[in-house]
């Protein structure tokens, strides 16, 4: 793959928290690439860094040290403006608990993030539908999440990630919240957008999802423990 443009390219980066005289070191020196195209899983036990790594991936917050390329750009200095333009444009976030707004439609929850791009009116109902649609909810676009399962939420909370065409997926364990039907079907929806070419980071402590991915980096104490070869 040393042929692909990394999506992700992180360099010996460490996140130390301080508060008054205590330093807790996060993540001690991470280095990871992920190509165009990857679908990898990052596992770990709870305290190994894997929620950090996914604030810094997810340029939720910046390292403390070393360097992170997203998708060309070096984002490793940017200020909090920066970085919520590169949220809102290069990343697609799905969470354990949906964070759909309860008093909005499916279409208004996935318009959201092109509202505000700036994208106009027409647009972002054109484009909420077809992304809508690709997760297979074309029929329930008016419908509140109080009126989807737990599975049909999480795929609008997939298609509202996908809306804005990222150059990265970022999933924080997408199945915690689910039924074991309704996470199968989850897992299912990810690889089919694997197979479409898109980049998936899938945060997970649970092997079964993770085996899904074609390749798994394992953290322990901030650093790499081990990390399976991609599958070709």
């Amino acid at each position: 793959m040393a042929d692909r443009a990394p999506v992700i390219d992180l360099r010996d980066v460490t996140k130390v928290y301080r508060s008054g005289a205590l330093a807790v070191a996060a993540l001690r020196g991470i280095t990871l690439r992920v190509d165009a195209g990857e679908y990898v899983a990052v596992m770990g036990p709870s305290g190994s860094g894997k929620s950090t790594l996914m604030h810094i991936l997810g340029c939720l917050e910046v390292p403390t040290s070393g360097t992170y390329v997203l998708d060309g750009q070096d984002v490793s200095t940017m200020d909090e403006t920066e970085l919520a333009s590169v949220r809102c444009h290069r990343i697609g976030f799905v969470f354990q608990q949906f964070n759909l707004l309860p008093s909005l439609t499916a279409l208004r929850n996935v318009e959201l993030p092109l509202a505000y791009a700036g994208v106009g009116r027409a647009e972002r109902r054109g484009r909420a539908l077809e992304a809508l649609g690709r997760v297979g909810l074309a029929d329930r676009v008016q419908h509140r999440p109080g009126e989807l399962s737990g599975g049909q939420q999480q795929r609008v909370a997939i298609a509202r990630a996908l809306v804005n065409d990222p150059s990265l997926i970022l999933a924080d364990e997408p199945t915690g919240a689910l039924d074991s039907a309704s996470a199968a079907e989850i897992i299912g929806l990810l690889d089919e957008l694997h197979a479409a070419g898109r980049t998936l980071v899938l945060i997970t402590h649970d092997p079964d999802v993770a085996r899904s991915a074609g390749r798994s980096v394992r953290l322990l104490d901030g650093l790499i423990l081990a990390e399976t070869e991609p599958v070709p």
